[in-house]
Parts: C-alpha cells; sequence; structure tokens
C-alpha cells in the first residue's frame, strides 16, 4: 500500500490529482488524522461541484494521507467555537457534501487505510464504493465523548442492518475490516500493500462503461431508493426506455451482437 504522507503546513488540505478519467482527492491533514475542520469541508464541497460538472471526469477516488482514512470532525476546532450558529453551519456544510457525494454523476470510491471514524465512517459509507485496507477499523464514538452520532448514523443505517448500526452507535466499539465487509459498509478489502491496485481494478472498470449509462445509473439508483416500491418500478421504467435510445446502448448492444468491443460515444 502506498501511504500518502505530506506536511499539513503550506500544503493544500485537498490535493486533486486527475489522469484517465480518474480524479483523486486526498484529505491532507496528517497530523489530526486528517479531521474535517470547516476549511477542509468547504474546500471538498467546492472540489466536488467542479468534478461534477466536468465531463472527463469519469471516477473520484477519495483518500487520506498519512496513517488514517479520516477521524471525523475537527473536536479540537468544534470546541473553540462552542456558539450553536456555529455547530449548526458545521454540521448543515458536513451534510451538503456528504449529499453532494450521492447527487454528483460520478461514482465516488472510499480508499480506507488506518481509522474511519465518526464522520470520517459517514464519509466511507456515503460514498458509492468503499475498499479498505485489512488492517482499516471502523466506528462511530461520539457516543464515547457523550455525543451520539446522529449525522454519521443517517449514512450508517443505508449501509448495514439497523440493529448492527444501533449497536456501532450504541457502544462506539470498532469493527474491523472483514466485519464491515460483512456489514455491507465496504465493497472489498485487500491486504494493506495491495489497496491501491485494487483501487485501480474498480476505476478501470467503470472508466471502461459507457460514461451515459454510468451518469444514469447512478442518478436512478438513489432516486429509487427513496420512493416506494411501485414508483421505484415506475422511475426505473422510465430511465431504461430513455436510456435504451441513447448511442451508447445502440452502440454497446450491436458491439454485443457482433462481437466486438464497443466504442463509447458518450451521448
Amino acid at each position: 500500500m502506498k501511504t500518502i504522507v505530506r506536511a499539513a503546513i503550506g500544503q493544500p488540505v485537498l490535493p486533486k490529482e486527475q489522469s484517465g478519467g480518474v480524479v483523486t482527492l486526498t484529505l491532507n491533514r496528517p497530523a489530526q488524522f486528517n479531521a474535517l475542520s470547516q476549511q477542509l469541508l468547504v474546500e471538498m464541497q467546492a472540489a466536488l461541484e467542479a468534478i461534477a460538472a466536468d465531463e472527463s471526469a469519469r471516477v473520484v477516488v477519495i483518500g487520506g494521507a498519512g496513517k488514517a482514512f479520516c477521524a471525523g470532525h475537527d473536536l479540537k476546532e468544534m470546541r473553540a467555537n462552542p456558539a450553536k450558529e456555529f455547530q449548526q453551519a458545521l454540521f448543515e456544510q458536513c451534510s451538503r457534501m456528504m449529499m453532494t457525494l450521492t447527487e454528483m454523476p460520478q461514482p465516488v470510491i472510499a480508499r480506507v487505510h488506518g481509522i474511519a471514524t465518526a464522520a470520517g465512517c459517514q464519509l466511507v459509507a456515503m460514498c458509492d464504493l468503499a475498499v479498505a485496507s485489512e488492517s482499516a477499523r471502523f466506528a462511530v464514538s461520539g457516543i464515547n465523548v457523550g455525543l451520539f452520532c446522529s449525522t454519521p448514523s443517517v449514512g450508517l443505517a443505508r449501509n448495514v442492518g439497523r440493529k448492527q448500526a444501533m449497536e456501532m452507535l450504541l457502544t462506539g466499539d470498532f469493527i474491523d475490516a472483514q466485519a464491515a465487509l460483512e456489514r455491507g459498509l465496504v465493497n472489498r478489502i485487500v491486504p494493506d500493500n495491495e489497496l491501491d491496485a485494487e483501487v485501480k481494478k474498480l476505476t478501470d472498470a467503470i472508466v471502461s462503461k459507457s460514461p451515459v449509462a454510468v451518469r444514469s445509473g447512478k442518478r436512478m439508483f438513489y432516486r429509487q431508493l427513496e420512493v416506494g416500491l411501485a414508483d421505484a418500478y415506475t422511475v426505473a421504467s422510465e430511465v431504461m426506455a430513455c436510456d435504451m435510445v441513447t448511442e451508447d446502448a445502440q452502440e454497446g448492444i450491436d458491439a454485443f451482437i457482433e462481437k466486438r468491443k464497443a466504442e463509447w460515444r458518450g451521448r
């Protein structure tokens, strides 16, 4: 596994790299275990919005510098600003960023190593996919400092079973990568030194697919989750009918019939 380490002083808190349609965002506050400060949340929001509007960006990877993925909110910053107005604005900013992960057209992959706690665990849950190293650990540990992880519970409860989510929320206990895989919080776990290679397998697979189908499919997936069964089928049927008349779908079906590789047009 490639460990990304940068000095926090004089360095951006959210470096961005882009290559071959893959955009990598690195939480870069290693001394604070990449805690989500107000500045970092603002920069993440701006970066995600810019990526969402970039048609050359096909998939996003979010990772962390140093020894951890993300330790949640910056508790020192929160204690230094005790006013309710600051706290409310901070959580609204975080919630908006988390929702943007599901609303943007590109799939987002969490590259998880070390700890992912509280809002860091929430970040993993809100990404479309997650790959973790075998040594990764996950917790929603606010309860240990007298604070129920209410906002992290939203993403967590949409990934794992209710009783499993409540146990994590009420105890603050860590679960290991294997448990996270079994409960549906992550897609894959690999040895620490294979994390980047496994993430690349996923990004390569996504980039090779029709960008039209990926964008449309992600949008439909989250829409249908929030409605009843009958409405979900209505949404899905309409999207499939629209997708069937796109150039990419016609090219893909023709390529399948003709036993050749499809040439996506992005339309």
